[in-house]
């Protein structure tokens, strides 16, 4: 989920999230065992027995012909091909499958649109749920140069939520939503919930923070979470990709005081993903998803044919909250594994592993999120990097990838991209947003 992607370290700062930020580096040490299982995948690679149509689009080439020549050695072209034991891959979702990040989104979407099932009572209890008292980071300053703190905050959002809740007609009043968004109260509302969101994120880390976003479907049925996911999905395909720098009203400073925060606007899909899927699918190549997301909410982008990805609904793998029949509650499922970092390893091996007695041949992600998956796994032949120029654990992994660029058998495999477009580049550099110059690494 999220500007950022998610671990079970208790208290914890976020490293990386699905966004942008990404600070901590992996140990020497550690980046130098990845490439380990390669030595014995490069004396049994087969040799291709047919050719493999991948489409080119905007691959690196290079890229693409080593993806070609696993499909050709592993898949069903192949003459070691064993139907009882398929080979399968594993896909991050948010900023690897896609361009940004669909549970977001969704939280904007779900600001704008007023979509919440909560009394002002039971939202007041979410905003302030698992997350410790104090002050946050020092990044999150108000107008006035004075770190916020989470009693502010929510004092503020209370006092939001309890007006909007009275007055919107979707709640209890009779306020179309075109009046209720020119109001203060929710001009303030949007900012500083989106604001708490990356305040606790950063602050708190993704274990707190990623089950915490979506305690705000609580009383949503598993329909309406994937209807409303659906509805943001689209338009946020039709909107323009550009970050928008929300600020709170100046006469409406309350406890918190002015408070600013960015949202990185817009989706794209990623032809060349679900045109990989597709050729995995038809060369036997099984395919699944481990997204940092809700499940629910990352199966509709998935599974709906009109988005082209078209993977099998009990192939997502993904965050879950406890339920009371259909309906969501506001707490995580017990004994699920976070599914992000360390996290997604865990339900990959419990979910796959487990039953298939084999890890996956390919995994393809972008952030620290998807640290441990991209190198956990013995048999997987190529970890995809889909290029974001970060640092931290995953800036370790992809000047790795950057390092094999001419090997015969690389182990991680480095793909670009331009943030302003959402599109691959037929290249391994990436041009970050706003900016012109292609780079490799951070």
């Amino acid at each position: 989920m999220h500007n950022m992607n998610k671990t079970q370290q208790t208290g914890a700062p976020a490293i990386a999230r699905r966004g942008f930020l990404g600070r901590a580096l992996a140990s020497a040490a550690g980046a130098a065992m990845v490439g380990a299982p390669l030595v014995a995948q490069a004396k049994t690679a087969a040799v291709p027995i047919a050719p493999v149509g991948l489409d080119r689009a905007k691959w690196s080439p290079r890229n693409r012909q080593m993806v070609e020549q696993m499909i050709a050695a592993c898949g069903n072209t192949s003459g070691t091909y064993k139907s009882g034991k398929r080979p399968y891959a594993v896909f991050d979702w948010d900023n690897t499958s896609i361009m940004n990040d669909c549970e977001e989104a969704l939280l904007m979407h779900q600001i704008n649109t007023l979509s919440f099932k909560l009394t002002p009572s039971e939202f007041s209890a979410i905003i302030r749920q698992n997350v410790p008292p104090g002050p946050f980071t020092a990044d999150f300053k108000n107008a006035a140069g004075k770190v916020v703190d989470l009693d502010s905050i929510c004092a503020d959002l209370d006092a939001d939520y309890a007006f909007l809740h009275a007055n919107y007609k979707g709640f209890a009043g009779s306020k179309p939503l075109e009046e209720i968004v020119a109001t203060a109260e929710f001009l303030d509302f949007r900012t500083k919930l989106y604001y708490l969101y990356e305040a606790v994120n950063d602050t708190h880390g993704v274990n707190v923070g990623y089950p915490w976003v979506i305690y705000f479907f609580a009383n949503m049925t598993v329909a309406e979470v994937m209807a409303l996911a659906e509805a943001s999905n689209d338009a946020a395909l039709g909107a323009a990709l550009t970050k928008v720098k929300y600020t709170s009203p100046a006469d409406r400073p309350g406890k918190a005081g002015v408070v600013s925060v960015s949202h990185f606007h817009g989706i794209r899909l990623c032809t060349e993903i679900g045109g990989m899927m597709d050729t995995f699918r038809d060369h036997g190549i099984d395919v699944y998803v481990c997204t940092a997301s809700l499940e629910d909410v990352v199966a509709v982008f998935a599974t709906n044919p009109k988005y082209g990805y078209n993977v099998s609904r009990e192939n997502v793998i993904g965050l879950r909250l406890e339920r009371d029949g259909a309906v969501f509650k506001n707490a995580y499922l017990k004994n699920w594994p976070l599914t992000w970092g360390p996290g997604k390893t865990v339900a990959i091996k419990s979910e796959l592993v487990a039953s298939k007695g084999y890890g996956p041949i390919f995994v393809a992600g972008d952030s620290d999120g998807d640290y441990d998956m991209l190198r956990d796994f013995a048999d997987t032949r190529f970890g995809l990097i889909v290029n974001r120029m970060k640092t931290g654990k995953i800036g370790e992994l992809s000047k790795l990838a950057a390092a094999q660029m001419d090997a015969r058998q690389p182990r991680f495999l480095l793909q670009g991209r331009q943030e302003s477009t959402g599109n691959w580049l037929p290249v391994e550099t990436s041009i970050k947003y706003g900016k012109t110059t292609p780079l490799l690494t951070a």
